[in-house]
Parts: C-alpha cells; structure tokens; sequence
C-alpha cells in the first residue's frame, strides 16, 4: 500500500453511522482478539466498537493528515498509531489484520493481501469489508478514490492465490444494495450526502434483519475473513 493523498471527506458522515459500524463490528468479533493492526482507519471509526476485544492495538494510517488526526484522538499506550504502510512496521506478526473500506483504493490489491499475510500470525485473520458488485460503480466510488466493487469471486481468486483460507465470505447490508439500485435507475444526485447515510443508518436494523432471513445473498458491502493456517 503506498502512501497516497487522501483526505477523507466523506469519513465524518460515515464515522456517525453508529448502526452501521456497531453492525460491522458484530460480524467479525468471533475473530478479534490479542494484538490487532488497522491498515487505513481513517479517522478511527471504528476504533471504539472493537477496541474492548483487543489487547493492542495498531492504526496504520499512511496519510499524514489522517495520521494527526489520529494522533489527537488516541492517547492510550495500547494504542500504537503510525504513518506507515504495513510492510515498513517493525513489529512482530499480528493476531488480525482488518482492512474496512480500504481494499478498493488500492490498485494492485494481490499484492496489498500478499504482503499482509506475511504480517500475520499463524491462524491469525485478515478481515476486509469492501463495496460490492462492480455492476453498481459509480460516480461517488470514483470521486473518493474507489478502484472497483468487488464480488465473491474476487476473494475466491485472491484466496487461491495467497493460499488463505476463506473462513467468512457474505454480502450484508441489503438497505444499502436497494439504494444502490435506486440509484443506478434514477441516477440521483451525491449532494445532501449527510442527509443520505442518516437515513440509511435509520434503517441498518431493518437491514440486518433482511440480511438473516435471505441469508446474506446480496448487500451493499461484503465481508471476507481469510485465516492464514500456514508459517
């Protein structure tokens, strides 16, 4: 992952989206425990809802206003926060790496998976969460950085690839795939777009009720729990 200039103006909507990211804390917490790195957290959204899971923590953030902002929020020792990228941290392998919302910005994404499992633990994790189905890629994705959607077979590919194990591979948040398709139709309008992830957080509980009952079939994001069971 090289450094790249990003400065995150779409994070404060979605860092309020309590629903959503206490709902994305839930489908990997069986996987979050000992020492865990976050590669690109952004402003630390996510921070809070796993922090109690994990004993260390560290925020790997290569943009450097990000990383100040980073620096502000987080004052505990077991908090580790450094703008790096993953493979210049000398530190000793991790239990669970997480990469939310990070992947689809950058380009050569194997590469990125590759040298995150060379930082990982035996049986340790490497958790993505990245928008889903490439079909749907739009003006927004391009405007923040986005180099694609992603699909299950994606992760199917990559799996085989790098020799990790799928442990988890579901599409979630089915809301949000509905707005999408709204979207595509109506071709509506990125403004007012605090107003839109209030909305749509309103509603991630029905979203995580749709989601049991088809089963995890379709979503506006999709979750991959690789384990790694090899040195």
């Amino acid at each position: 992952m090289k450094k790249i200039s990003y400065d995150g103006y779409e994070l404060d909507y979605f860092d309020d989206a309590y629903n959503f990211r206490k709902y994305q804390i839930e489908l990997i917490k069986k996987y979050l425990s000992q020492t865990l790195a976050e590669i690109g957290p952004g402003q630390g959204g996510l921070v809070n809802y796993y922090n109690k899971y994990i004993k260390n923590v560290y925020l790997i953030e290569p943009e450097s206003k990000l990383y100040k902002i980073l620096k502000k929020k987080f004052k505990s020792k077991r908090i580790k926060i450094k703008n790096n990228i993953l493979k210049n941290v000398k530190k000793k392998k991790f239990q669970t790496i997480i990469y939310f919302d990070v992947l689809e910005h950058i380009k050569n994404d194997l590469n990125e998976v590759k040298e995150a499992k060379r930082k990982m633990n035996k049986n340790g994790y490497l958790i993505f969460s990245v928008p889903a189905f490439q079909y749907f890629y739009n003006n927004f994705d391009e405007a923040v950085g986005h180099h694609k959607r992603y699909s299950k077979n994606d992760f199917k590919i990559i799996g085989k690839k790098t020799g990790l194990k799928i442990e988890k591979l579901i599409y979630y948040d089915s809301v949000g795939f509905l707005l999408l398709i709204l979207n595509k139709i109506f071709s509506l309008s990125s403004k007012n777009l605090g107003y839109k992830i209030k909305l749509w957080n309103f509603l991630m509980p029905i979203s995580k009720i749709i989601d049991f009952l088809t089963f995890n079939q379709f979503g506006k994001s999709l979750l991959c729990v690789y384990r790694n069971d090899k040195k």
